[in-house]
């Protein structure tokens, strides 16, 4: 239960991990207004010398103020929420080399000169045999997928999957995709997407989410394939899928304009919820504590849970530079 963030600080030779058990959906929030502020933020989790593992993080954070690096990730984020987030750092944090963090925690230890599966428990890529493809009929594919066929041409499908999904069937999934009826092209912006070239042998991917253990490569049954990751750049797919099969050209505006609405929503005056009784927090969760439990288990408050994310406040001055870059973007993307 919860929504778990952890936060790398790293400054004058030296970093420090931190913690919020309800900062992962807030993550984007707290990194917009720019370093200074995220770092303030960050700082104010509580600070824990493990790493999460990328099965409870769900969101993570690592600012390098004597790279001026920024890698950063959340597992639950759309395609406009995140493109719109990303214009935003770009102007928000001028000089710094801004990431996502693909491989989740693992790009994070990475970046620190350890090693990826530090924070991977073992045996994290699970492969499967695969008997269907979840191919989608409606106009709402999480991702697309395309493949070259042995005449030469490329046909695509809207699937349920994300692009990771296909790679776990192996290359036994590439008969079944081939098979499948053909679905609308998507009328949403997909979170990814996966190129099956089999006669070059090579898988060609993208996301604008977390993929982690890509880069464990050759994934169970692909020894003899190449992969291209290609982060989060969908052009190169883009450019291979059949004319009645685009991706949409949405405007970015009014994913821009909910992140400006997220900022100029007030957070709640601690003083006045102080000044209210609240409820006990432990008496509220007994209910969930007294079920019976699988036999020889007792269940317990996570005290972490009991914690909100508390992010600082951005200055002033933080806050308008935030909302020049949202209005600049805005009126951009609408004139495009």
């Amino acid at each position: 239960m919860g929504a778990r963030a952890q936060y790398v600080i790293v400054e004058n030779g030296t970093w420090h991990r931190h913690y919020s058990h309800w900062g992962a959906n807030g993550i984007i929030n707290d990194l917009l207004p720019g370093p200074a502020a995220a770092t303030r933020c960050f700082r104010a989790g509580r600070e824990i010398d493990e790493w999460l593992d990328d099965v409870w993080c769900e969101g993570a954070a690592l600012v390098d103020h004597d790279r001026r690096v920024l890698l950063w990730c959340a597992s639950s984020i759309d395609w406009d929420e995140y493109a719109a987030a990303r214009a935003v750092l770009a102007r928000t944090w001028p000089g710094w080399d801004v990431r996502f963090a693909h491989d989740a925690l693992g790009d994070l230890t990475h970046h620190l000169g350890l090693d990826r599966d530090v924070s991977r428990p073992p045996g994290w890529f699970e492969a499967f045999e695969p008997d269907r493809f979840a191919y989608s009929e409606g106009t709402d594919p999480r991702s697309v997928v395309s493949l070259r066929l042995p005449d030469g041409s490329v046909r695509a499908w809207g699937s349920l999957w994300e692009p990771v999904g296909h790679v776990a069937g192996g290359p036994a999934l590439i008969d079944l995709i081939a098979a499948s009826p053909r679905t609308p092209a998507p009328a949403e912006m997909p979170d990814g997407g996966v190129h099956f070239d089999p006669r070059a042998r090579t898988v060609s991917l993208w996301s604008a989410r977390t993929v982690a253990g890509i880069h464990d490569w050759p994934l169970p049954r692909w020894e003899g394939w190449a992969l291209d990751f290609r982060g989060d750049d969908h052009t190169h797919q883009s450019a291979l899928l059949p004319a009645d099969f685009p991706f949409p050209r949405l405007s970015l505006a009014p994913a821009l304009r909910k992140l400006g609405g997220r900022i100029a929503t007030p957070q709640p005056d601690p003083a006045a919820l102080l000044a209210t009784p609240q409820p006990d927090p432990v008496a509220l969760l007994a209910p969930a504590t007294a079920a019976p439990g699988p036999e020889g288990t007792t269940a317990v408050v996570n005290p972490d849970a009991l914690t909100p994310h508390d992010p600082v406040a951005p200055t002033p001055a933080e806050l308008t530079a935030l909302r020049t870059a949202l209005d600049t973007l805005i009126a951009e993307s609408e004139t495009a």
